[in-house]
C-alpha cells in the first residue's frame, strides 16, 4: 500500500525572516551620442536584476540539512520494513526527532500490533530549497521534495501476504520538510533533524 506521508502538528518555532542575498540591479539605456540626429533614441532595455544567492553559510546549512533528511527518510523505511526491530534511538541517530518522530513511532506501533509491516522503499525525488532561517536558537531549512510511494506495500508479518482493503491514495506525494539544527537533550552536539513533513499533494 502507498503510504500517505504523514502529518504531523505545525512545530512551535518562531516565524523568521527569510534571509536571502540578492546582486545586481537593472542597468540604464545609454543615450545617443550622434550629434546630427533629430530622432530622440529609446533607451535600452534595462537588463533583469540577478537572482537571489544563497550565502556560503546558508548554502551549507542546505546540504547538511538535504542529507539528514535522506538519511532521516532512510531510516523511517528501515522501521516500517521491520516494526520489531525499529527502535526511537535510532530514527534519532538518523535524525528523525520532534513531532514527527513521535508520529512515526505511532505508526510503527500500530503496524507490530497487527503484525504487518510495510515492503518497500519510498523514493525522495526533487529536493529543494523552500526556506532558510538561521537566526534563531534552532537554525530552521524547510525543503520541498517529491515522494514516491509507488513501490511500497502494507504486508503480514506471518505470511507476506498484502493486506486487503486498504484504500490508496497516490504513488507521488508533494511534501515539505521542517528540519531544524539543534542538539538532543543533554547532549552538546548539534545536528539538523527533520520533526515535520506536510503533505502539499500531488506531484
Amino acid at each position: 500500500m502507498p503510504r500517505r506521508p504523514l502529518l504531523a502538528a505545525v512545530a512551535t518555532l518562531s516565524t523568521l525572516t527569510l534571509l536571502t542575498a540578492c546582486n545586481g540591479s537593472p542597468e540604464a539605456g545609454r543615450p545617443n551620442t550622434t550629434p546630427t540626429s533629430t530622432t530622440p533614441t529609446a533607451p535600452a532595455t534595462p537588463t533583469a536584476p540577478s537572482t537571489a544567492a544563497w550565502t556560503t553559510e546558508e548554502q551549507a546549512a542546505i546540504t547538511a540539512a538535504k542529507s539528514r533528511y535522506v538519511a532521516a527518510r532512510a531510516a523511517i523505511d528501515t522501521a516500517l520494513n521491520n516494526p520489531p526491530a525499529a527502535s526511537k534511538e535510532k530514527l534519532l541517530e538518523a535524525g528523525t526527532g520532534g513531532k514527527w518522530l513521535v508520529q512515526v513511532l505511532t505508526d510503527v506501533q500500530f503496524n507490530l500490533e497487527r503484525g504487518w509491516y510495510s515492503n518497500g522503499r519510498v523514493t525522495v525525488e526533487g529536493v529543494t530549497v523552500a526556506s532558510v532561517k538561521l537566526k534563531a536558537d534552532q537554525p530552521e531549512v524547510r525543503l520541498n521534495a517529491c515522494l514516491d510511494t509507488s513501490k511500497i506495500s502494507l504486508r503480514y508479518e506471518a505470511t507476506h501476504k498484502p493486506v486487503p482493503g486498504i484504500p490508496a491514495n497516490g504513488n507521488r506525494h508533494k511534501v515539505q520538510a521542517q528540519m531544524v539544527y539543534t542538539a538532543l537533550t543533554g547532549q552538546s552536539k548539534k545536528m539538523w533533524f527533520l520533526i515535520d513533513e506536510k503533505d502539499l499533494g500531488s506531484c
